[in-house]
């Protein structure tokens, strides 16, 4: 049980790291999607 729950909390802090790292990094997908290339209208 205590083994499950660790995993239950490594799971959480890799998804939280990896978001934040990600969006730092310029990973998201609106950065990736737009260019200068790309017409928006609003």
């Amino acid at each position: 049980m205590k083994s499950m729950l660790i995993a239950f909390v490594a799971i959480a802090v890799i998804a939280v790291g990896s978001n934040s790292f990600l969006g730092q990094a310029g990973f998201s997908s609106q950065e990736a999607a737009t260019g200068t290339a790309v017409r928006l209208d609003n």
